[in-house]
């Protein structure tokens, strides 16, 4: 059943509309709206004729299409568009002619027909929203039409084959709008860039490599057989030689070394001229566009009198109870975040405990790597669940805080949902940097949790495997399972789709003809049949990317090759997004922008804790200051024996502390010693023998953490702002487009009053 509504009496039709020398685009449609079908008389019936009621006042034509569902297909009349023309018209060509109308871009024909849609109040004082969430509507979009942009778009974009082609932004801006192609234009700018970050962070890691066996730190681990170390944990684990972890010792030092200090230093300058070339950029590419001094809030109340003549204004409120209130949930929410970190912990402390107490060899010797590793996968399932937890909270307080506009809504949700998402990536991993062996006591004093399990101790050569390893699972479970999951899930449910949808072939009975299907029909059951976009489909890629972009930037220097996992996946993501918003997807409603909105300054304060945290690892959880400490003050080469000897010759003996066997914990079931006249083992401290308090040493090595600290923190800054101020936000070239243009337009100006003064 087929019918088309035309929403004003032929004889009101606006003059304008009325276009005999054009039928193709008279079966173009702007948007589709789909209902179930309901009994007639229903509520939901009801309320679906008073919406499109209210449409009909408003000049669109509707078309009716029943198929297992009701199809109603929405087009707006040109007048709606010439308003908008004439209130937006650019106001450096307000010289020329007032009447001469342009056919506005199909963009922003859906973007002005979705604004209407969604603010249309029926009798009920209901909207668009309200009506789906009643199940009056089912679902509201543009459709993928069969363009020209849209072919060259799925042949030279969305395809695989392309991944390591240029991407056509403006292409991508004429079929999505303005806020899809900054995002890829980001991204691909990003991807660029990164290129030379991942070449760098190879290359230190590669630097470790050639020094795996050649450390003189690593070499006296592997080569030192006298060394005995105390006990793991309480039960059944016993004393062991420091030589048993030489493979560990040489993967540490081969992540932890004089390169790491640098390829930080250059990831915080790489982070700051990152975003200042994107911001000359983005000024160049909006700039192109005309939309370089684009108001947002000017094109907002333009289509909120286009939509409605007698509105009025929202005025900016703001309410310091509200404020509090949230400001006190998103501070429990950070909490019980925080609290779920510690969970992690307990969990790394309790299976090291049980790895310890296994039957299987393997186990016990390698428990601590053990409990490592699957506590960096179930870090990442616990990512997984929180990220649609921290999501539902965000867009709660987010309501509760109630924006002005959209766009108001939608930073204030960036925020939230970014903070809450960074201390659920991050929680454990600042553990492991900054308290992982350092808050679990000593032996004969063990910190417990729960009076019962000891915390987890660093292993004599550092605690930046630990964090590597994290790392290492974490970045790699999230470009392949979530990647993976992100495509396959639309891709099978596409398939499936078009397999049921597969048109069987009719057959045609003597003295009868097929009735023709309504190309319509088909259009609109192939989009319907899409997986669903929201107004926040764009927003989960950017802060997917974002995300990435602080793994990539905060912990490099425990991980040198972030950057390079981060280039590969970003090759990919550029081709995924596009595959799954031009195949799999329906048609995102397009907006207008001019630059990545909050994002950016999400991005600035991203790169100013790359910079404390890069500086917190190489001081606190790297070994490279207390290796400094003692290669300057307390190494052979100190104290004028040094013809052919390596510096740092004795580090590990000095780093490590001696303890009485007879002085363990009650609760510590002393194993036995390899050698019954051993009455010391050895641990990871800077502590005095006789009563276990803090040597000399450990204040020099604290000391001069807290100063390299602070010297490598001012100094990164100061290198981020003398970047800052070298590169300009805004290149010469935009800067001297708007200068001639306003030079043009005063000269145009000034010449038409001296005529009109002549004349």
């Amino acid at each position: 059943m087929q019918d088309e509504i035309l929403l004003t009496p032929w004889r009101d039709y606006p003059v304008e509309d009325s276009d005999p020398f054009a039928p193709p685009a008279e079966e173009k449609w702007d948007f589709v709206l789909v209902s179930d079908i309901h009994e007639a008389g229903s509520e939901k019936e009801t309320k679906r004729k008073k919406f499109l009621d209210e449409l009909s006042k408003k000049g669109f034509s509707i078309k009716k299409i029943e198929d297992k569902k009701l199809f109603y297909g929405v087009r707006a009349p040109k007048h709606i568009f010439q308003k908008y023309q004439w209130l937006l018209r650019n106001p450096d060509s307000r010289l020329q002619n007032p009447d001469a109308h342009r056919d506005v871009p199909v963009t922003t024909r859906i973007r002005i027909v979705n604004f209407i849609l969604q603010n249309t109040v029926t009798s009920d004082l209901e909207k668009l929203c309200d009506l789906r969430r009643k199940r009056v509507f089912e679902a509201a979009f543009p459709l993928h039409e069969k363009e020209e942009v849209r072919e060259f778009l799925k042949e030279r974009w969305a395809r695989w084959r392309d991944i390591f082609c240029q991407q056509p932004i403006e292409k991508i801006r004429c079929y999505f709008g303005e806020k899809v192609a900054l995002y890829f234009a980001w991204l691909g700018w990003y991807t660029y860039l990164l290129g030379f970050a991942a070449v760098a962070g190879l290359v230190v890691f590669v630097a470790g490599i050639t020094i795996f066996n050649s450390s003189q730190v690593s070499k006296e681990i592997c080569e030192t057989t006298n060394i005995t170390m105390c006990p793991l944990c309480d039960q059944k684990c016993p004393f062991w030689l420091l030589s048993d972890t030489c493979t560990y010792a040489k993967v540490t030092h081969m992540i932890d070394n004089e390169g790491t200090v640098l390829f930080a230093m250059f990831m915080a300058i790489w982070a700051t001229v990152f975003l200042e070339l994107w911001k000359r950029q983005r000024a160049t590419v909006v700039t192109d566009w005309d939309l370089y001094r684009w108001d947002e809030e000017e094109e907002e109340l333009a289509m909120e009198l286009i939509n409605n003549l007698q509105h009025e204004p929202q005025q900016y409120q703001h309410s310091y109870f509200r404020s509090a209130v949230i400001l006190l949930l998103v501070l429990l929410m950070i909490a019980v975040l925080i609290g779920i970190a510690q969970g992690l912990v307990i969990y790394r402390v309790v299976a090291t405990a049980l790895f310890t107490q296994s039957d299987s060899e393997f186990l016990r010797e390698q428990a601590n790597t053990m409990a490592v590793m699957t506590g960096a996968v179930l870090h990442y399932v616990t990512i997984v669940i929180m990220t649609k937890v921290n999501r539902r909270v965000a867009l709660y307080l987010c309501d509760l805080e109630k924006p002005r506009t959209f766009s108001q809504h939608e930073n204030s949700f960036t925020i939230k949902i970014f903070t809450f998402q960074f201390f659920t990536n991050f929680s454990s991993l600042i553990y492991i940097a900054f308290f992982l062996g350092r808050i679990n006591g000593h032996p004969g004093n063990y910190v417990r949790i729960a009076g019962r399990w000891r915390l987890e101790e660093c292993h004599p050569s550092g605690c930046i495997t630990d964090l590597f390893i994290q790392m290492a699972i974490i970045m790699l479970l999230k470009q392949t399972i979530s990647n993976v999951m992100e495509y396959l899930v639309p891709w099978i449910s596409h398939k499936l789709h078009k397999k049921r949808q597969r048109p069987k072939k009719r057959r045609v009975m003597l003295g009868e003809e097929e009735e023709a299907e309504d190309p319509c029909k088909r259009q609109w059951l192939s989009n319907y049949h899409l997986s669903e976009v929201n107004a926040f489909s764009l927003f989960d890629e950017f802060l997917e990317m974002v995300i990435q972009y602080s793994f990539t930037t905060i912990f490099v220097a425990a991980f040198p090759l972030a950057p390079l996992l981060a280039f590969c996946n970003n090759l990919i993501e550029i081709r995924l997004d596009a595959i799954k918003m031009m195949r799999l997807r329906r048609r995102i409603v397009p907006r207008k922008a001019n630059d990545i909105g909050i994002w950016l300054q999400v991005l600035e304060a991203i790169g100013i804790l790359a910079v404390i945290g890069n500086g917190l690892v190489i001081a606190i959880t790297s070994n490279f200051i207390p290796m400094q400490v003692y290669k300057y003050t307390y190494s052979p080469c100190m104290t004028g024996n040094s013809t052919g000897v390596d510096c740092l010759t004795g580090y590990i003996n000095h780093s490590l502390s001696i303890f009485r066997i007879q002085d363990f914990e009650p609760q510590t079931k002393v194993p036995e010693m390899p050698h019954p006249e051993i009455k010391e083992c050895r641990y990871r401290d800077y502590r005095n023998a006789d009563d276990y308090s803090y040597t000399v040493q450990f204040w020099h090595i604290f000391a001069s953490r807290l100063a390299f600290l602070i010297l490598f923190e001012h100094a990164a800054l100061c290198v981020k702002l003398i970047a800052a101020w070298y590169v300009p936000d805004v290149p010469k070239s935009v800067k001297n487009k708007f200068r001639v243009r306003k030079h043009n337009n005063l000269r145009k100006e000034l010449s038409m009053m001296e005529y009109s003064t002549e004349v």
